[in-house]
C-alpha cells in the first residue's frame, strides 16, 4: 500500500506525476483497483471531509491526534474483499460540537472505524444502509441521544472493544448505548449485528443495548455492562432489551440496574422470539422495580421461545428468571 500526501496536496502531486511521465493510468484506474489503495493522511476538519468524499476500496484515512469539529459523512461503500478504514488513537476526536451526527456512514458498507473519540454531538456513530460496517475499540460519550446505531438494513455490523459511556443528555430517554434496527418497524433489517467485548455505561440515558423488532441474529456477547443513569423514560429499565428474533445473549456482566438484568419483549407479533441466555453474570443489588429479575421475559410459549441457561448467574434481586430454566 503506497502512501498519499496530505489530501490538499494530493492534486498537485498527482498533476505533476502526470505532466513529468505524460501518463493518464492512475486517473483512469477503476476505483478500488489493485495498487491503488492509499493511506491518507488528515490533520484537519477540511481535510477530514475531502478525505472522506475521495475515499475508494482500500483506501486507509489515517486521522492525526486533535479535534476535528463538524458532521462528517461518508457515502462511498468499500467491498468485502476490499475494505474502506478510517483510524487514529483516542486523541483523535470527532465532534459537531451540538446536533448531528460525529459519523455518519450513509450507504458507506464495509468501512472500519478504528480508534478514535466521537463526542459532544446528537448521536456519535449512525450506519445507514451499510452493511459489513465494523466499529472497533472507540470511545463515545457527551451525546443528546444514542452511542452506535445501526439502522437502515446495516446488516452483519459489528461494534467490539469499544467505549461507551454518557449518552442520553438531553433528557428524552432517547441516550441507549446500542441500537439496532428502528422501533415500530419491520422492514429495517439490521440483522446479524455483532455486540462484542464492549464497556457500555455508566450515564447511558437508556438501555445498555436495545434491539429492535424486526431484526433478527444480533450477538451481545462478553460486555459489561453499568445501568447507573438509567431514567425509566420509554420503559428504560434493564441493560439489554431484545425485540428482535433468534438472539444470543452471552457471557455478559452486569450491575446498577433500576429493575431488571435483561428482559425480552413482543412490539410486534411474532418478534421477541427465540432469544438465547446464556453465562451471563448480573449483579442486581440496589434494584428497586418490580420485578428485580436477571432475566425478565415477557411473552414465552410454545410460538415464541426463550432459553435461559443455568449458567447464568444472578446476585441480589428477586431470582434468576420468570420462565423454566434450562439445566
Amino acid at each position: 500500500m503506497r502512501t498519499r500526501t496530505p489530501f490538499p496536496a494530493l492534486v498537485p502531486a498527482l498533476l505533476a506525476g502526470l505532466l513529468a511521465t505524460g501518463g493518464l493510468s492512475l486517473l483512469a484506474s477503476p476505483a478500488g483497483a489493485a495498487g491503488t489503495a492509499a493511506v491518507i493522511q488528515v490533520t484537519t476538519a477540511a481535510e477530514l471531509k475531502a478525505a472522506l468524499t475521495a475515499a475508494r476500496p482500500g483506501d486507509t484515512i489515517q486521522l492525526a491526534n486533535g479535534t476535528y469539529k463538524g458532521n462528517f459523512k461518508a457515502t462511498t461503500p468499500g467491498t468485502s474483499g476490499s475494505r474502506i478504514t478510517l483510524t487514529g488513537s483516542s486523541g483523535a476526536v470527532l465532534t459537531t460540537g451540538g446536533g448531528g451526527y460525529a459519523l455518519h456512514l450513509n450507504g458507506a458498507a464495509y468501512w472500519t472505524v478504528k480508534g478514535i473519540t466521537l463526542t459532544d454531538a446528537q448521536k456519535g456513530i449512525v450506519a445507514d444502509a451499510a452493511n459489513g460496517v465494523v466499529i472497533d475499540s472507540v470511545t463515545v460519550h457527551n451525546l443528546d441521544m444514542e452511542g452506535v446505531h445501526f439502522r437502515q438494513s446495516s446488516s452483519n455490523g459489528i461494534l467490539r472493544n469499544s467505549r461507551i459511556y454518557d449518552t442520553g443528555n438531553d433528557g428524552r430517554g432517547m441516550g441507549e448505548g446500542v441500537y439496532v434496527g428502528t422501533a415500530n418497524s419491520l422492514s429495517d433489517r439490521s440483522d446479524n449485528a455483532q455486540i462484542l467485548n464492549n464497556i457500555i455505561g455508566p450515564d447511558v440515558g437508556g438501555e445498555n443495548v436495545d434491539i429492535k423488532e424486526g431484526t433478527t441474529g444480533a450477538r451481545v456477547i462478553g460486555n459489561t455492562f453499568d445501568g447507573n443513569g438509567l431514567t425509566g423514560a420509554n420503559y428504560d429499565d434493564s441493560w439489554v432489551d431484545v425485540k428482535g428474533n433468534n438472539v444470543l445473549v452471552e457471557g455478559n456482566t452486569g450491575k446498577n440496574t433500576t429493575n431488571n438484568g435483561y428482559e425480552t419483549h413482543t412490539q410486534q407479533s411474532g418478534w421477541g422470539c427465540g432469544t438465547v441466555f446464556r453465562s451471563n453474570k448480573s449483579d442486581l443489588r440496589g434494584s428497586a422495580g418490580a420485578n428485580q429479575l436477571a432475566v425478565n421475559v415477557t411473552n414465552s410459549d410454545s410460538s415464541c421461545r426463550t432459553t435461559v441457561y443455568s449458567s447464568n448467574t444472578v446476585t441480589g434481586g428477586k431470582g434468576l428468571t420468570n420462565i423454566s430454566v434450562t439445566p
